[in-house]
């Protein structure tokens, strides 16, 4: 556990900034037992994970390949493996109706460059990069809460102008929006709802947020079966209105990080959070115990704690630390390499001969027990535990090239990637959250969160590339880029297991 000494040194200085971690242990004793409206409090955290993990992976339904058929009109130079593109119209046709998807509707395989198709995805992920950078440095002032608020709305409105798209373009700019919304949103519900908690709760709490990722993203595959024969249109209205539903209430169903308000000591407001967390005894109690261990620090006001103008300085000097930055950027590596195999993997799965809806609901189950081996690997040690991870990924994703035409071995080896690779995301990202303290930990939890989601930017570009050689080529690449990087988790500097996690159990 953190101790009261300071967090950061500013050693230009040779001074501490005007930042402790006293504050973290004022309230962990109140905030340490769990009870209903605390778990209440973080399942309509983690609910926003839901939505963002169904527009982040709408697109395997909404911009698939639609399968097609030769039309008997006496042409015989058609047949299954013929080129469409070489093909006259009038010789085949798609075996659904074509505004179900925009592949098929605005006609991509033949108008357009080969990458086009996978455009949309990449636009996507290419404005979480953006989002990532403009919303991170306003996540540690404008609060936990607000940030949520604001980013699930973008991504829900954008959402629904999508459905409205009239072509690849404004499809591809409207996504760019979506993705710019979707991409404070896993961090902010990871961070606030384990701020929420006593630090003995931070692995366990962390899950929730990943399993309502996993209900969303097994929620697709449902959702697009009982529209497969009508618009994709309809599967953006479907997610959108219910996510936009959803994000309105947060403002008054949902409470700001009381650790958050203590550091900006607005100490008031982060009484009357824990008040609602804890019996009425404890509430007489805590103000109490506040103003003592003030007294004993130092005087309890706004300006010791953390001045506004410091604030957008705060990760500033927390890179001045070698050892920080170090730690940082490794982990900005190795979250590239796991994000390239974990988004890479699932998008990919239109290049199986595999129904795609079954396809997609396995990877989306296989989630829920990799959420559940992450509650289990919270209790190894981090760096061996991602190596072991990374390496198990990396390896079953080559071996995925040669499975030729083996369907049962496409899909199984697919699985096994896919799955690795999931549990190495969810620890990399409880990881993050002990590495760094509560002052710059939104800010360092959001490079990584871009790292990761740079590896899915890249993704959509080398199915497609890669697709034309071998269908199978793309998920080699994405193991072969994983067992490379992944083992660079070794790389920190050696520490006592004890400090291995040192802003965490």
């Amino acid at each position: 556990m953190a101790d009261s000494t300071p967090l950061l040194i500013d050693k230009k200085n040779d001074q501490q900034p005007e930042l402790v971690s006293i504050e973290e242990d004022m309230i962990e004793p109140y905030i340490s037992r769990f009870n209903w409206p605390l778990t209440l409090q973080v399942v309509l955290v983690s609910m926003a994970s839901f939505f963002e993990a169904q527009q982040t992976f709408i697109t395997i339904f909404t911009d698939s390949k639609p399968k097609w058929h030769c039309i008997d009109d006496g042409n015989t130079s058609c047949n299954s493996h013929s080129n469409i593109c070489l093909l006259p119209q009038t010789a085949w046709s798609w075996d659904k109706p074509p505004r179900t998807s925009t592949v098929s509707e605005w006609f991509l395989l033949c108008n357009h460059s080969p990458v086009i198709p996978g455009l949309p995805t990449s636009a996507f992920f290419m404005g979480s990069l953006l989002g990532g950078i403009i919303l991170s440095l306003i996540g540690d002032s404008i609060g936990r809460k607000n940030l949520l608020t604001l980013s699930c709305l973008i991504m829900s409105i954008s959402s629904i102008f999508t459905a409205f798209a009239k072509n690849i373009w404004i499809y591809s700019a409207l996504r760019t929006l979506t993705g710019f919304g979707r991409a404070a949103i896993g961090s902010c519900v990871l961070v606030l709802s384990t701020e929420c908690v006593g630090k003995q709760w931070r692995g366990r709490i962390g899950i929730l947020g990943f399993l309502s990722s996993t209900m969303g993203f097994l929620s697709l595959p449902a959702i697009a079966y009982l529209t497969k024969n009508y618009s994709w249109r309809s599967l953006y209205l479907l997610t959108a209105y219910p996510a936009l539903v959803y994000c309105l209430c947060i403002p008054f169903c949902v409470f700001e990080s009381p650790r958050w308000l203590l550091q900006q000591g607005r100490q008031e407001e982060s009484v009357a959070v824990i008040s609602t967390f804890i019996s009425p005894l404890d509430t007489n109690d805590l103000p109490k115990l506040l103003s003592d261990r003030n007294r004993k620090v130092r005087p309890f006001n706004t300006k010791s704690l953390v001045p506004s103008r410091d604030r957008r300085n705060q990760l500033l000097i927390l890179l001045k630390n070698k050892s920080t930055l170090q730690r940082l950027l490794l982990a900005m590596v190795v979250g590239f390499g796991i994000g390239i195999i974990y988004y890479g993997m699932p998008l990919s799965l239109g290049n199986l001969d595999f129904n795609l809806y079954l396809s997609v609901a396995f990877n989306a189950l296989l989630e829920l027990p990799s959420s559940l081996m992450t509650l289990y690997m919270a209790k190894c040690k981090r760096r061996s535990t991602l190596l072991t991870l990374c390496i198990t990924s990396g390896t079953f994703g080559i071996l995925h090239i040669l499975a030729g035409v083996l369907r049962v071995l496409q899909i199984g080896l697919e699985l096994v990637s896919f799955f690795t690779a999931c549990v190495a995301y969810n620890l990399l990202l409880i990881y993050v959250v002990e590495l760094f303290p509560m002052s710059s930990r939104n800010s360092a939890l959001s490079a990584v969160w871009q790292a990761v989601v740079f590896g899915g930017a890249l993704s959509p570009a080398v199915i497609a590339a890669g697709g034309h050689f071998n269908r199978m080529l793309p998920d080699a690449v994405f193991g072969a880029v994983v067992l490379v990087i992944g083992p660079l988790v070794m790389l920190e500097a050696e520490q006592e297991q004890k400090n291995e996690a040192p802003y965490g159990v």
